[in-house]
């Protein structure tokens, strides 16, 4: 488990590259008891969602493509994209030069407990994808 300062301050840092890399501002920050937090960052044309469920000790990362601004229906699998499907289509279209180089933007990282090493692994993870998104877009 963790407290909401601390995964507040963990998505800070670990995913720091969306604002200073890709253009998004942080948008919405929920905090429920310690039970249920999320984190969002908004660009242009889509949200990103990092959400925790502190008792299931769960940990979603959705892309969110914008329609007319807003956000999409959860199950609309054209515009709500969940990291681990973009990772699968990353497979097909990521070298070992981008998997070297993204270590090593993240290689200054020290994650301390579970939670956080969950983070950074997603972190790194939407990194690599949103660098080739324009090329997973296919879906």
């Amino acid at each position: 488990m963790i407290n909401a300062s601390a995964y507040v301050k963990a998505v800070k840092e670990c995913f720091a590259f969306l604002v200073s890399e890709f253009a998004f501002t942080p948008s919405e920050e929920t905090t429920r008891e310690a039970v249920f937090y999320d984190m969002q960052y908004r660009n242009a044309t889509q949200v990103v969602s990092i959400s925790y469920e502190n008792i299931e000790d769960y940990l979603l990362v959705i892309v969110y493509r914008l329609v007319n601004q807003q956000l999409p229906n959860y199950d609309d699998k054209r515009h709500t994209l969940h990291l681990n499907v973009l990772n699968h289509a990353l497979e097909a279209v990521a070298g070992p030069a981008d998997w070297k180089e993204n270590q090593h933007h993240f290689g200054c990282f020290k994650a301390e407990g579970v939670v956080e090493r969950k983070l950074l692994k997603s972190a790194q993870e939407l990194r690599l994808c949103l660098m080739h998104f324009d090329k997973l877009k296919a879906f």
